[in-house]
Order: C-alpha cells, then structure tokens, then sequence
C-alpha cells in the first residue's frame, strides 16, 4: 500500500512546485506555502513534503519555521548542511540555527 494518498502525493507536489522557485539567497516558511496552496494550518504537511524530497534536486534548505529556525536540519545528510548551504548563499543569521527572517523572507505570491 502506498504510504500516502492521492490528495497527499498531489499537495506534496504543488508544494515540490513552490520549494522549486524560492531563489538562492531567500528563504520561505512551511506556513507560507501551505497558505499560498489554500491549505492554511497545514505546514506540518508541508514539512512531510519536504523530508520526502530533501536529497533531491529542490532548495529543502531555503524552507524554515515562521521564526527562521532550522527545524528541517535533521533530515539532510548531517545536522549543519542546511545552515552551511543558507550561508553559502549569502543567507544571515540572528542567532544560531535561526535565519534573519525579516532580510530573507519570500513569499510565494512573488513566483515569476
């Protein structure tokens, strides 16, 4: 049996279609792309969407809580890529393992 439904594999793939367009050095909230998918309260599904991708091709890294902080890092191959990928970029931080939410900050809406 598949692990999850159809609605589930078609929601983690808009929100796969979001992740895509978050540009190099911005990051967004699961809250952000479940509301922008209509689906407000559902950023828990969000973030199963995305320890389903990470490893893949998709920008997992640019996705934090609503309060910047890497909450996704266990899911990738050790505890600091997320945040050495976001400083790569030339992503800042406020405090450790939480990025500056108010200078990187993007919002679904301003997809191309």
């Amino acid at each position: 049996m598949d692990k999850h439904s159809n609605l589930e594999k078609s929601f983690f793939e808009r929100v796969w279609a979001v992740v895509e367009e978050i540009p190099v050095g911005r990051v967004t909230t699961y809250g952000d792309i479940a509301e922008h998918l209509g689906r407000r309260g559902a950023a828990r599904i969000v973030g199963w969407a995305l320890k389903d991708a990470v490893g893949g091709d998709l920008p997992c890294h640019r996705v934090v809580n609503r309060n910047g902080v890497l909450t996704g890092r266990r899911h990738f191959e050790a505890p600091h890529v997320m945040e050495e990928r976001l400083r790569s970029e030339g992503v800042t931080f406020v405090a450790e393992d939480q990025v500056d939410l108010d200078a990187h900050r993007w919002r679904p809406e301003e997809m191309r």
